[in-house]
């Protein structure tokens, strides 16, 4: 108990204000910060852990602050991120707990998801999941997301998903006509519907809604008021989802 005092007498004292000659800044006399400045430099003196301590329940404060201010983040988000009108959606669509998934098509860890994501799938049919396409790699990566979402007018989002994060890194109109074909899409129709200016709003819609959570690369997930950054396993998932149920 004692060391626990004196390591959160060092957090409150190291957060004090400095300016002398101000106790209402602080609720401190100068004489009183002083004499509380001389008995941390003695209980430092005769041990020096007190202070990894106070370390410890600094950064431990922080992080509690910070999730809570990620979790009302994710609460006042909601909306966007699980109920946007017209994002592709897999599983059950009245799924008792949705997986928001943020992925570029052209990264290795998103692509590495993708049959973890299958398997979830397959064995648990109440997960409904939303894929918020953010092209963050290039070029490359706008033309996919682009086409992507273009296929989801032919019902060919999935197919036509899977076909590209399986084959490999480049995405050129010369192979999204072959994996369009492939996926039994129309090319001229999937061309025509590339360009609509609304393929380019939902696009940056998705890019802005992950900045304004913090998104730092792909793949992320948003699992009830989880954010989970990187590639996950299968029972990594699963925890969160069962957390969230």
């Amino acid at each position: 108990m004692i060391r626990l005092a004196f390591a959160l007498l060092l957090a409150l004292a190291v957060t004090l204000p400095a300016r002398a000659g101000d106790p209402a800044a602080s609720g401190f006399t100068p004489a009183q910060r002083a004499q509380i400045v001389a008995i941390l430099r003695q209980a430092l003196t005769s041990d020096p852990s007190i202070l990894r301590d106070a370390v410890t329940a600094l950064q431990a404060d922080e992080a509690a602050r910070h999730d809570a201010s990620a979790r009302d983040q994710l609460a006042r988000l909601g909306p966007a991120l699980t109920a946007q009108a017209g994002d592709p959606v897999e599983g059950n669509p009245q799924g008792d707990v949705t997986v928001v998934e943020f992925y570029d098509l052209r990264c290795p860890y998103c692509r590495r998801m993708l049959p973890v994501m299958a398997e979830l799938l397959k064995r648990d049919a109440r997960v409904r999941v939303v894929l918020k396409d953010i092209p963050i790699l290039g070029p490359d990566s706008v033309l996919g997301a682009r086409a992507v979402l273009a296929a989801q007018r032919q019902g060919g989002y999935a197919k036509l998903q899977s076909a590209i994060m399986q084959g490999g890194k480049q995405i050129t109109p010369d192979t999204l006509h072959a994996a369009a074909t492939a996926s039994g899409l129309d090319w001229d129709t999937l061309q025509h519907d590339m360009a609509d200016p609304a393929i380019t709003a939902r696009i940056e819609a998705n890019l802005d809604l992950a900045h304004q959570l913090g998104v730092e690369g792909t793949p992320a997930f948003v699992i009830g008021r989880q954010m989970l950054p990187g590639a996950l396993d299968l029972a990594e998932l699963q925890g969160a989802i069962a957390a969230a149920r």
